[in-house]
This record gives C-alpha cells, sequence and structure tokens, in this order.
C-alpha cells in the first residue's frame, strides 16, 4: 500500500508485473526530472557534456560561499621613535564592503580620518616598545596585521679622550670614545678617527631592553705626522632594520701633542764626563808635546853655545 504521504511526492506503483518505480518526483510542476520515468530510459546529456561535474566542483572549492579574499596593512609597516613621540599609523584593507576596522593597541589613539577601506590614526606619547595591531572584518571572517613600535635613544654624547695628550714620538697613547646611554645598543656603531682616517670601528650586543653605555678603545704608537690631524670619534645608530633611519653623532675634535724625545739625564752625564775626560786627555798629551819640545829647544842651545 502507498501511503498519501508517497502519492504527495510523486511516487506510485509500478504497473502490475514489473518490480520497479516508473518515475520520481519532480522538483516543480512541469520542471526537469531527477531521474527517468523508467530505468531503461537513458539520461538526457548535460549542456556541458563531460565538463560538468568538475566544473562544479571548481567553482565549489574556488567560491566556497560569498566571502571575499582581502588583506590588512598599515603604514608605516614598522616604527622606530624617540620616547614620547607621536606617529601617524594608517590601517587599510582591500576588501571592498568591511563591515569593521580598527587599530587596538595599549597607547593613547585618536581617529583623525577614515574612508570606505582605511582609517588613520594619531598615536601619542609612545613611551615603551610594543605591539599594534591593525584589523579588518569583512562577510563575517576577520584578519588583522601587527606593526613593532622601538623606542630608541639616540647617542647624543660622544665624548673622546686622549691619553695622554702630550706624547713622545714613538712613545704609546690611547683612544677612548665613550656613549654614556643608548638603545638598541646593538644597532650601535663607534668609529675611531685620525683626520679621515679609521683607525678602529667596533660594533655591540645588547643585553637589555635599556638603555646602555658603549666604550671603544684603541691603543696606538706616536708619530710625527699625528700632531698634524685631528682626532675625533663617530657614533652610527642605524635604525633600518626597525623602519627608522641611520643617526650621526660626532664628538669635538682633539689634537695630539707630539714632540721630540729628550735625551736622558744619566747618558748626558755619561756623554759629559767622557768628553771632559777625552779633552784632558787630548789637551795633556798637547802640553807633554810643547813642554818636550821646548826642553829640547833649550838642550839644543845650551849644546850650541858650548861648542862655540
Amino acid at each position: 500500500m502507498w501511503s498519501s504521504a508517497h502519492r504527495r511526492l510523486g511516487f506510485r506503483a509500478a504497473a502490475p508485473g514489473h518490480h520497479s518505480l516508473t518515475w520520481v518526483h519532480h522538483l516543480s510542476p512541469g520542471g526537469p526530472r531527477l531521474f527517468p520515468v523508467s530505468p531503461w530510459t537513458p539520461l538526457k546529456m548535460s549542456p556541458f557534456g563531460c565538463w560538468g561535474l568538475p566544473a562544479a566542483l571548481l567553482a565549489l572549492f574556488c567560491c566556497p560561499g560569498s566571502g571575499e579574499v582581502f588583506e590588512v596593512h598599515t603604514y608605516p609597516e614598522q616604527l622606530a621613535v624617540k620616547p614620547g613621540e607621536s606617529q601617524f599609523i594608517n590601517c587599510s584593507t582591500s576588501c571592498s564592503r568591511p563591515e569593521a576596522g580598527g587599530l587596538e593597541t595599549i597607547l593613547a589613539k585618536t581617529l583623525l580620518k577614515s574612508g570606505a577601506q582605511w582609517k588613520e590614526y594619531l598615536v601619542s606619547n609612545i613611551s615603551q616598545d610594543t605591539i599594534i595591531y591593525c584589523y579588518f572584518t569583512c562577510f563575517g571572517e576577520q584578519r588583522l596585521t601587527s606593526l613593532n613600535v622601538s623606542v630608541f635613544y639616540p647617542p647624543t654624547q660622544v665624548l673622546l679622550k686622549l691619553q695622554p695628550t702630550w706624547v713622545a714620538v714613538g712613545r704609546p697613547f690611547t683612544i677612548k670614545c665613550h656613549v654614556p646611554a643608548v638603545k638598541p645598543l646593538e644597532s650601535l656603531t663607534l668609529m675611531l678617527l685620525r683626520g679621515q682616517e679609521v683607525l678602529h670601528n667596533q660594533t655591540f650586543w645588547g643585553t637589555t631592553d635599556g638603555t646602555q653605555g658603549a666604550t671603544a678603545t684603541h691603543n696606538s704608537t706616536a708619530h710625527r705626522e699625528d700632531g698634524l690631524h685631528n682626532f675625533s670619534c663617530q657614533a652610527i645608530l642605524d635604525l633600518r632594520s626597525l623602519g627608522g633611519n641611520i643617526i650621526h653623532s660626532v664628538s669635538e675634535p682633539q689634537m695630539l701633542k707630539v714632540y721630540e724625545p729628550r735625551p736622558d739625564n744619566q747618558m748626558v752625564v755619561i756623554i759629559s764626563v767622557v768628553s771632559v775626560l777625552l779633552f784632558l786627555f787630548v789637551t795633556s798629551i798637547l802640553l807633554c808635546f810643547v813642554l818636550g819640545q821646548h826642553w829640547r829647544q833649550r838642550r839644543m842651545g845650551t849644546y850650541g853655545v858650548q861648542g862655540a
């Protein structure tokens, strides 16, 4: 027996002598059949032929729903600032109709301007390293990107010291350069120069998150031409990897006074004594020679008188 539910769905019993259903339910009156009226009736070819199923699968994977593939960006992508500074940050998306979006940060922020796909903020009083997030929601999907903020302390003081400031030719002296407080230390390079010639450069490795001092030392031997050039120290803070620029600071130039070494006092005494002794020796020989000649002349004179 066929129930009324079967009849409403469009199923009916087979004719006597048949063992299968003769047709199945139409989707709508006059609509296409899902299956043939008879199992021996061949299916009609789809307008797409054998490409129908692959095309349907491709559409399913490429367009899983009504969502849109979109990206989220910030400008700048990285940020390096001095402590207490403020910075403009732009948060944008490629979504054509974003539902929501903005900037998430622990810092003070002010929305200045906005459009359908972007927002511009002023982030104020940046005093510590932090991460700022930019997010947008598009067709129910939320995406975000991060912006690293680094606070740096430039080398405002570069102190150079020559030890000693007076030095004899051939004697050693030391060039020392010191920067009291800088951050990040791993971005710092100290260069010791004589005129335009680089005598020594030194990089550093940071061990803490705070400011640190840095010192570079170079030992040298004094030459006569050292007194003709200025000595200086240049501090270079390279912030390009953090989204900043290169900062240069130079110390006050200093002169090294170079003089010829004076003879040792003991050597002077020895030379003086030897000179006096040599003088006395030569004088005594000359005196003996003169006295001998004089004595000889006297004797010769006496012999001449006696012979006469």
